[in-house]
């Protein structure tokens, strides 16, 4: 204790420039603003179109092409007049109840900071509840928003207590969540092969002799080009696409117009819901296993969901009830109302109900189309593989940002070659639509119950209603989701158990992965300290370790090292490994912290933050920057020199406030240098305290003698007396870690100066 007053005492007794230069201004990090915290983007009205434009040409695609098969599906003989007003009748609440109101005009509006998806559901429970571990890199880009106990209702309070305080709870919920990607992924993989085979076996109508071989070709060599289309960004790709999912609809709201008011009208009277039920009741289990069929007019609302990053709620809500709704409900009623004259047509209701001499044009819009629709499944697989990938249920792979006005847009080039492997070979396998619908669906209704209950939570939790005004919508649309779901089901022994098999294996990787990164931060903690836990400087300015380490000296080698920091958590993991296995430290040393945000680009002065921590010399640079900065380039080391010279200076200025005054310096700004190439620094310096001027020489002597890339090496190990089953979950996990590409491989800077240092950790 008296030391410490001693201290205090020899602190207090020195100049503004000498206290400056020993206080330490950022132990912790810090040094957020608002601007490093992820927010939606907000479009002006024009954008909103735009997108809302771009969004029929992806998000509509699955959906909007149901009317070619849906009442095929669904009747397997020649329906009466009941039945079919019966089966419209479905369609139609369906749409509205499952489509409109669930997901257009609620679920939309449970995305996390504008991302969709079941997921991005969980991950905003996750910021309003404490359900999660928390990955140490979202600190400074993600916020908690718990509310008070006092800003809860006591039924909202319980519900979310015992949330938390369920381990069995928080496990289903993070499994739901993470079951929902696999499943539209799994999904995805079926689509595109089901959409175009099917535009492809079209064809069949017009060369009724066409050979298997050559549709199951032409069909994998459509697949592999919209694939190859999928590098040149989304909004490209939506500009392209719009037009023909936007003429297509047109096609069908025409036909369907012509049709209802030229053959029959009366079946109109399906927009009364009793005669859903009806249909129902009256065909008992043959009517509730035609649901299987029926739910074909609402397959893509789950890649609707997420989608919404790539266009924004508004845009979607738009696009949907402005023009979709009213052309798919047209489209729909035009063809019963055909049907109910001509009932042999259910068995291809779009190209028979179509009026004479459109057949050809309707076919080629038709197989255009269906050529489409495989890109909402497509671009939702990308959304979705971002997110979790940023939750760390997935390893860090390349993701190409292809717009800098929409910033949700998104290209994962491995998944799109993945994804096309796999559409290809289920292409070539299955070789018929048949074949491939029985298995098509189950998924969906999974992931638009998992859906229900995730909003029906966020209701309670981040909306703070009442669980009393929640229960009854949950109830009824969950009953909803359960009777599709249960007939769905039976879909299963005839090739459900495919998507449903790959959707558990893609779960069981995203929850092994994340079960091993929740090891690995843990087994990390131990290093995440302010640098004072490891370090301390004497009376006598040299620096030693902490008791707790031993208290040894350290030695100072000549030179300027650049610390990088992994975690984005106080200290670099790097630096005390260093510090203590090495029991030396470079002359200068800078923590180089990178913060991504989400935005394209990050303005030059906003860009930097300096700040000097408790150790001499020691400095931290946290570095802002956007998905389309270049920050690790090869005058990385140069960059950083000018950036912690700059505010070596700046804070002198700060002190000495007549020097800016008679120099005309804005602090605010980095140095000025004039065309000459001379600077202000030497007339700043000349007026400061020698101390600065010591600093600034000692900085660029380091600089000068030599910059080291300080990064590490870290290897992990499992544990002695680790149960069976656990070290087999943890050796999987590292041979998936240790096969994904090292730091080294990303830095674009000179290799000889980069230094690598190893050092294991028992997880």
């Amino acid at each position: 204790m008296r030391s410490r007053s001693s201290h205090r005492g020899r602190r207090s007794s020195l100049s503004n420039e000498e206290r400056a230069a020993t206080e330490p201004e950022d132990e912790d990090p810090g040094l957020r603003t608002e601007g490093d915290y992820k927010k939606r983007q907000i479009f002006s009205t024009k954008q909103l179109f735009l997108l809302a434009y771009q969004s029929t040409g992806v998000i509509y695609g699955d959906i909007g092409t149901s009317p070619l098969y849906v009442y095929s599906s669904t009747f397997s003989s020649v329906p009466d007049y009941k039945d079919l007003v019966g089966c419209l009748s479905i369609i139609i609440w369906s749409l509205f109840m499952m489509v409109t109101v669930k997901y257009v005009l609620v679920i939309l509006r449970a995305d996390n900071e504008g991302e969709g998806g079941t997921f991005s559901t969980y991950a905003l429970l996750s910021r309003y509840a404490n359900i999660s571990n928390r990955d140490p890199r979202e600190a400074s880009i993600i916020r908690m928003e718990r509310y008070l106990s006092g800003e809860m209702g006591q039924a909202g309070k319980s519900v979310r207590n015992t949330m938390e305080n369920s381990r069995f709870i928080r496990g289903l919920l993070k499994i739901i969540g993470v079951l929902a990607v696999s499943m539209v992924i799994s999904d995805g993989v079926l689509t595109p092969a089901q959409s175009v085979l099917g535009a492809v076996q079209g064809l069949n109508v017009v060369v009724p002799d066409i050979s298997k071989s050559t549709v199951v070709g032409t069909t994998c060599g459509i697949l592999i080009l919209l694939f190859l289309l999928q590098p040149i960004g989304l909004h490209r790709i939506a500009y392209m696409f719009a037009p023909i999912v936007i003429i297509w609809l047109a096609f069908n709201a025409v036909f369907g117009i012509y049709n209802l008011a030229r053959y029959d009208h009366s079946v109109l009277k399906a927009f009364n819901p009793g005669y859903a039920f009806e249909y129902l009741i009256r065909n008992g289990e043959h009517g509730w296993r035609s649901l299987g069929g029926i739910l074909l007019a609402f397959t893509g609302v789950e890649a609707l969901f997420a989608d919404v990053g790539a266009f924004s709620r508004q845009a979607v809500q738009l696009s949907w009830l402005c023009y979709v709704f009213p052309c798919l409900l047209l489209a729909y009623i035009g063809q019963a109302a055909f049907i109910s004259v001509h009932p042999e047509a259910y068995s291809n209701p779009f190209f028979n109900s179509a009026p004479h001499g459109t057949v050809i044009p309707a076919l080629i819009i038709a197989i255009l189309a269906a050529i489409v629709a495989s890109q909402a499944i497509i671009t939702a697989t990308f959304q979705l593989l971002t997110i979790i990938m940023k939750l760390s249920y997935f390893p860090q792979i390349k993701v190409v940002h292809t717009s800098r006005v929409y910033h949700g847009q998104v290209y994962v080039p491995m998944i799109n070659w993945l994804l096309m492997i796999g559409t290809v070979l289920v292409a070539a396998i299955y070789n018929n639509t048949t074949s491939l619908g029985n298995a098509y669906g189950v998924c969906v209704c999974f992931v638009t119950f998992f859906d229900t209950c995730m909003v029906t939570l966020a209701a309670m939790i981040v909306w703070r209603f009442s669980p009393y005004l929640v229960i009854l919508p949950w109830l009824i649309i969950a009953c909803l989701d359960g009777t599709y779901l249960s007939s769905a089901l039976t879909k299963v022994p005839d090739g459900a158990w495919f998507t449903l098999a790959l959707a558990i294996i893609l779960t069981s990787f995203f929850i092994l992965w994340r079960f091993g990164k929740e090891q690995q931060w843990n087994a990390e903690a131990e290093d995440r300290f302010p640098t004072s836990h490891f370090v301390r400087t004497r009376d006598d300015g040299k620096l030693e370790l902490s008791p707790r380490f031993g208290g040894t000296s350290l030695s100072r080698i000549q030179g300027f090292g650049i610390f990088f920091d992994k975690a984005g958590e106080t200290t670099p993991i790097i630096f005390s490994q260093f510090v203590r296995k090495l029991v030396t430290v470079p002359e200068i040393m800078v923590f180089f912290h990178l913060r991504p945000l989400e935005m394209p680009t990050v303005p030059p002065e906003q860009r930097y933050s300096v700040s000097r921590l408790a150790i001499p010399n020691c400095y931290r640079l946290i570095v802002r920057h956007g998905f389309m900065d270049e920050v690790i380039s090869p005058d990385l080391a140069s960059l950083i020199f000018e950036q912690i010279r700059d505010h070596i200076i700046r804070r002198a200025i700060e002190q000495e406030p007549t020097i800016s005054l008679n120099m005309g310096v804005n602090t605010s700004e980095s140095v000025s240098r004039d065309e000459s190439g001379d600077t202000d620094e030497k007339k700043i310096v000349e007026g400061l305290d020698p101390s600065i001027s010591e600093s600034l020489d000692t900085l660029q002597r380091a600089y000068d003698h030599e910059v080291l890339y300080i990064i590490g090496k870290e290897q992990m190990r499992i544990k002695h007396g680790t149960n069976i089953f656990r070290r087999v979950l943890l050796a999987t996990f590292l041979f998936l870690r240790d096969n994904t590409r090292t730091k080294i491989a990303n830095l674009r800077v000179q290799m000889d100066r980069v230094l690598e240092v190893g050092f294991v950790k028992d997880i």
